[in-house]
């Protein structure tokens, strides 16, 4: 049998090599064991909106991708169904911010995972709940 550890850093590599979305906001997959994950992503100016913090939606992304890398770590395809955010600090310019994504639940097809963004002080930015479905194959062959 294949090592749950080595499946998930394989999955996460598999990943983010074709995730070009991730790269391009220069997120970085700084951990990953199963149902975890971790990754950061530094505020650039060319995130910020008109009240000069980051905009949500990039927020919203960071979050989104580690629920990814977390729902994907069993090596099964999946994704998101549906995903609640609640914004509670700004994200400032040359923020450092870390996601982190812990399994909640994993029954079946279904998982919910809890996702955490904070800034390089430990401030919450934000919280993100997601679902997850699973839909058939493998991540990493």
């Amino acid at each position: 049998s294949v090592d749950p550890q080595a499946l998930a850093e394989l999955a996460g590599k598999t990943m983010f090599e074709r995730d070009p979305a991730s790269q391009a906001l220069g997120m970085l997959l700084a951990e990953i064991r199963p149902g975890y994950a971790r990754m950061t992503m530094t505020v650039r100016e060319d995130m910020l909106n008109g009240h000069q913090i980051c905009h949500g939606g990039y927020i919203f992304m960071l979050a989104d991708s580690t629920f990814a890398f977390a729902c994907n770590s069993h090596n099964h395809n999946t994704v998101g169904a549906a995903c609640t955010i609640d914004y509670l600090a700004p994200g400032r310019l040359g923020d450092l911010l870390s996601a982190e994504a812990v399994e909640q639940a994993l029954s079946g097809k279904t998982g919910v995972y809890d996702v955490k963004v904070s800034n390089q002080d430990g401030r919450i930015v934000a919280l993100l709940r997601g679902k997850s479905h699973r839909v058939g194959g493998l991540v990493a062959q």
